[in-house]
């Protein structure tokens, strides 16, 4: 019988899949953002166990709100850069940025 902490992992191998096709495999910005979010969240729960099983959970939970607060910069910045090639393309495909180039 698999354990709690097994179901953990395996659900954070699956977020991490989720997320790495999210990015992939799409060509639409916001679910790039949303790829990225789902792996940042598989990060934050890999270091929540990790503490948890080494025994060290202050400071994995440091770890975790100093990510936190990392990943919502990075989520504001993209996303102005998202709401800018909107602005300037009025469309948020990956395909059409190649018309981009100088």
């Amino acid at each position: 019988m698999i354990s709690l902490f097994g179901l953990f992992g395996i659900f954070i191998v699956l977020m991490l899949i989720a997320g790495i096709y999210y990015i992939v495999a799409t060509l639409n910005l916001i679910r790039v953002l949303i790829g990225i979010e789902i792996l940042m969240k598989a990060a934050t729960l890999s270091i929540i166990l990790a503490g948890y099983l080494g025994g060290n959970s202050a400071l994995a939970q440091s770890m975790v709100i100093t990510l936190i607060v990392i990943e919502v910069e990075i989520m504001v910045v993209v996303g102005g850069v998202v709401l800018n090639v909107y602005r300037h393309n009025h469309n948020i495909d990956t395909s059409e940025l190649r018309k981009l180039k100088g």
